[in-house]
């Protein structure tokens, strides 16, 4: 198939290009011309350099494609300039889909995320819950205007259109919020694990990119939303998981919630002050985020799509060799889940 991808360069972009490249797939990239394009290149991937905004443009390098992967968003829990979330969530979203129709594609896969869906009532959670009342981070609140204008397109104006909604996504390559907090947890510095109790459902990077693949190439998706997600882990066990793949030490410090959130306010205003991000990425939206968790059950899409979920532990041990394959570091892994202080 020809594949048209937005959001190429990213981490999750890239393991999804890497998988298309491996299944045959003929590969056409929209990339800023400040972007990394040289593994793409080297996958052979045509790079089109253009502005998410710019649909004419969009609509010309669409032709002749089968499918779309719609990737490109901007994720991040605090931003200087946060009306850049609606200009990219929403605006670009609307863009790429106006292109895609215009152009005639017959798939789109669109990477949303599990942060639209709030905290619903029942937990956990799953592709029929009714999402809850709000969205918890400007981030989230973006991106469910977009799913939204998504969702009424493929009503009114029959896009063709599958929908996923990741939780948090692990593996290599990870430089975003959760992939800093591994990074810093690896390196020592975080003081204590965070709301020790609150329940995320996480998902290897290659998941992510199998499930997209395999929504692309069934022909009963359109229209579909899956939840992608597989083992859910309260925040202690998810640092227990990232101290033992990396085999550090777990932080000893105990803080309970009210302490960090405080802190998180703080850290908050000062980067509002700054322009500089929050330590640790603690944000006011990373904690209510995180405080709240996102508990959910994507079995339905590993059922229906065909594929299995990648335990936690094994993308943590990637993940953790990817980052001190870069640091220059070397593993002197252990495990340390019998004898860290608790």
């Amino acid at each position: 198939m020809n594949v048209f991808i937005t959001g190429g360069t990213g981490f999750i972009g890239l393991h999804l290009a890497r998988r298309l490249a491996a299944e045959g797939h003929t590969l056409r990239c929209l990339a800023r011309p400040t972007s990394r394009t040289a593994e793409l290149r080297a996958l052979g991937a045509e790079i089109i350099t253009a502005d998410l905004h710019d649909r004419p443009a969009l609509t010309r390098a669409m032709q002749g494609c089968d499918w779309v992967f719609h990737l490109a968003n901007l994720y991040a829990m605090w931003h200087p300039h946060p009306q850049e979330f609606y200009q990219t969530n929403v605006e670009g979203t609307r863009c790429v889909m106006e292109a895609a129709l215009e152009a005639g594609v017959s798939k789109i896969v669109y990477l949303s995320t599990v942060a639209v869906w709030g905290k619903p009532a029942s937990q956990p959670f799953n592709e029929d819950s009714q999402p809850g009342p709000r969205q918890f981070s400007a981030y989230g609140r973006s991106k469910a205007a977009g799913d939204r204008l998504v969702q009424q397109m493929v009503r009114e104006r029959g896009l063709p259109a599958v929908t996923l909604y990741p939780g948090i996504v692990l593996g290599p390559g990870d430089d975003k919020p959760s992939g800093i907090y591994i990074q810093d947890l690896i390196r020592g510095k975080v003081p204590t694990p965070i709301f020790r109790r609150s329940i995320e459902t996480y998902a290897a990077v290659q998941d992510v990119a199998e499930a997209a693949l395999r929504a692309a190439e069934r022909a009963d998706t359109i229209g579909k939303r899956y939840l992608i997600g597989g083992e859910r882990l309260n925040g202690m066990e998810y640092v227990r998981q990232i101290c033992a793949a990396a085999g550090v030490r777990v932080p000893w410090m105990r803080l309970p919630d009210f302490f960090v959130i405080a802190a998180a306010y703080f850290f908050t205003l000062r980067s509002n002050l700054t322009g500089t991000p929050p330590p640790w990425g603690l944000s006011v939206d990373a904690a209510w985020t995180l405080y709240h968790g996102f508990d959910f059950d994507g079995s339905r899409a590993a059922r229906e799509l065909g594929f299995s979920y990648t335990p936690v532990r094994q993308a943590l041990v990637e993940a953790a060799a990817w980052y001190r394959k870069r640091w220059g570091e070397k593993s002197n892994h252990r495990d340390t889940e019998d004898t860290e202080k608790r």
